[in-house]
């Protein structure tokens, strides 16, 4: 018997089950990463898993079910990698950091991207969910910086436009710099300080700040 197989076998069901699922969920991870939501079978992800396809639906109703969870779990996990990256500064440099940090998990979890871009089309309902976690949490970051005065005159409904424009600007500065043939690799130094200057600085000066165009 394989050590992991031991420790497996010393844990009670409800961690059983956590454990199976979790393997199921980081199948899926590689299988959609490599052949994309259309062709990730059951068949393939549970190879993948090392498990039975009847183990498979004591976790999942049917394959989309899987599907849908797939990104808003990935996503957690991200958001909990980032947290974990960010420490104590003041918040721009917390945000700086974050945006770093998001460079580094594309590179632990490549298949992200591809996860990502896809699952509009082939998981909706996923999609969605996945947006929605990053916005809530984003947005109640930037309220706390707002508490504590590190960010003035900005409403709610404009942090959550906020928000949607960083994100956007993570998914295609990935593309960009990061994904290559070759796999994924760090960002060139000038992306992070194009990003610092954007978030310290900020674009335009005050007195372009203008309501009409």
């Amino acid at each position: 018997m394989t050590q992991v197989n031991a420790k497996v076998t010393k844990l009670n069901r409800v961690e059983r089950n956590a454990w199976t699922k979790q393997k199921i969920f980081e199948a899926a991870t590689k299988v959609v990463g490599k052949h994309g939501y259309a062709e990730a079978s059951v068949a393939r992800i549970t190879e993948q898993a090392g498990v039975a396809q009847g183990t498979f639906y004591n976790h999942f109703e049917n394959r989309q079910e899987l599907l849908d969870q797939l990104l808003p779990k990935i996503g957690l996990d991200m958001v909990e990698f980032i947290r974990a990256r960010t420490g104590t500064a003041d918040a721009a440099r917390q945000e700086i950091a974050r945006f770093s940090a998001f460079f580094d998990f594309i590179r632990e979890v490549p298949e992200f991207l591809r996860i990502l871009n896809e699952a509009e089309f082939f998981a909706p309902i996923g999609y969605q969910k996945h947006l929605d976690n990053i916005a809530t949490a984003y947005v109640r970051i930037l309220g706390r910086a707002r508490l504590a005065g590190a960010i003035e005159d900005y409403s709610d409904e404009e942090f959550e436009a906020i928000v949607h424009m960083l994100m956007g600007s993570r998914g295609y500065l990935s593309r960009r710099y990061s994904y290559s043939d070759g796999g994924v690799t760090a960002v060139p130094d000038h992306v992070i300080s194009a990003y610092r200057k954007l978030m310290t600085r900020g674009l335009f000066t005050a007195s372009g700040d203008q309501d009409t165009p």
